[in-house]
């Protein structure tokens, strides 16, 4: 076996782990197989592209996913595993289902198991023995939303999570979650390589945030924003139902606004978006209450949407961390609505306020039809990857085009919604807000 080192951005771009050298035909019935030397750029602006060719740099690309001519495992002697980690998000039955009706049908691999509740599953002292998975059992698991695996955080000891695997004599093994999920993938990876063990780690990266670096779109974003929109649409009709309405709706996005600027430019009836990576004041005369406030004067009625984590620097530190070791959150959604009460109870103005927090139940719901081709392509190209011995990898989105991306610069940073980019230009062009509500230079 040959594990490549991953060390500089540059080996990101041009490397992808492997087990070793494929010998086996592949009994997938396609009429087009990917080579390993077929790439996606990475860039595609013409202006930077050119500078790196100037300067004789190696252009920056991802390794193509897809079917192999060859692949590195025998189907006949391949036993699989899927895991399922983090919170819920749409999609994630059919991913399992996907992959276990290409590793079924394309490859024919009949032993594939089911890992319990994320990683805790893959602790025997915890006591949850895998389930065989066939086509049979995950027939109609798309139809519901959360996980027919089930799910649980935190991390489980890397060593008994490796000899778990060894002793099912476990091949090939899939996890489906987020930083967290991808960072204990990313561990097992490095103890498997260690140990010399011929076992491939393929990840699909789920957030409903869409926060993960270097991939273009995360599943069950899509359904997410769907029914982010209709919050946004009753929370409207409230707002204008009453003379100076003002509704709020607290979206997803710990760290990043995804989900909150998309439905909100979607529905193009929001007044203020409020995400994690621009900071704004309550009072003052930049601040939000200042401009929400000339907002009813001009139009008797507002809608405000924002993320989960925006204006944390607005509770203190004491709120410690979850089990997966993220920081908590204050709820912005509840402070902002006591808030902006007492806010216009001091100044005799009249105000109506309605709120509505909708994240579990869109966390809960099933893909929506364009979500669901999604993770069948993230499946049937997980299986591709892993029969071929890769390894420590994801499956990516990237210029319209499905990627190999090793695990580690997809964890190292998280993708964020760019202040001055385009997209949030456009929340500002639609909303209207102003463009900074803080009061210091």
């Amino acid at each position: 076996m040959t594990f490549q080192p991953i060390n500089t951005e540059e080996d990101f771009m041009t490397q992808t782990p492997s087990l070793g050298a494929c010998e086996i035909d592949s009994p997938a019935r396609v009429r087009r197989f990917v080579n390993d030397n077929q790439r996606i750029l990475y860039d595609l602006d013409q202006e930077r592209v050119s500078a790196r060719v100037r300067k004789e740099q190696q252009l920056r690309s991802f390794e193509e996913a897809g079917p192999r001519e060859k692949i590195f495992f025998d189907p006949k002697q391949t036993r699989a595993a899927l895991v399922t980690c983090g919170g819920l998000c749409p999609g994630l039955n059919d991913v399992i289902r996907s992959i276990v009706h290409e590793l079924h049908f394309v490859y024919g691999v009949t032993e594939i198991k089911g890992i319990r509740f994320g990683y805790s599953g893959l602790n025997p002292i915890l006591g949850w023995p895998m389930i065989d998975l066939t086509p049979n059992v995950v027939s109609n698991i798309h139809e519901d939303g959360g996980t027919f695996l089930g799910s649980s955080r935190g991390p489980q000891p890397i060593d008994v999570m490796v000899d778990t695997l060894e002793k099912e004599k476990i091949n090939i093994l899939f996890t489906i979650g987020g930083d967290g999920t991808l960072n204990g993938a990313l561990e097992i990876h490095k103890e498997i390589k260690r140990r010399g063990l011929p076992i491939s780690v393929i990840g699909v990266p789920k957030t409903i945030d869409n926060d993960i670096n270097l991939v273009s779109r995360t599943f069950g974003f899509d359904t997410a924003v769907s029914e982010a929109v209709e919050s946004i649409r009753c929370v409207h009709t409230e707002a204008k139902g009453a003379l100076n309405g003002i509704g709020i709706v607290k979206l997803m996005g710990r760290h990043s606004g995804f989900i909150a600027t998309n439905a909100a430019l979607a529905q193009a009836d929001v007044n203020f978006v409020l995400i994690p990576e621009v900071p704004f004041d309550l009072e003052g005369a930049n601040g939000l209450f200042n401009a929400l406030e000339k907002r009813l004067k001009a139009r008797h009625h507002a809608v405000m949407v924002v993320a989960e984590g925006a204006g944390q620097e607005h509770f203190g530190d004491e709120l410690g961390t979850d089990a997966s070791g993220n920081r908590k959150l204050g709820d912005i959604g509840v402070l902002l609505k006591k808030k902006i009460a007492a806010y216009f109870k001091e100044k005799e103005f009249g105000v109506t306020i309605k709120y509505i927090d909708p994240s579990y139940i869109i966390r809960s719901v099933p893909a929506n039809p364009h979500d669901c081709i999604f993770c069948l392509f993230l499946g049937q190209h997980a299986v591709h990857a892993a029969m071929a011995g890769k390894t420590g990898i994801l499956i990516g989105s990237w210029n319209n085009r499905y990627v190999h991306l090793p695990i580690l610069p997809a964890i190292k940073k998280r993708k964020q919604v760019g202040p001055s980019g385009m997209l949030w230009l456009s929340v500002l062009e639609s909303t209207g807000q102003p463009e900074r509500m803080v009061n210091h230079k």
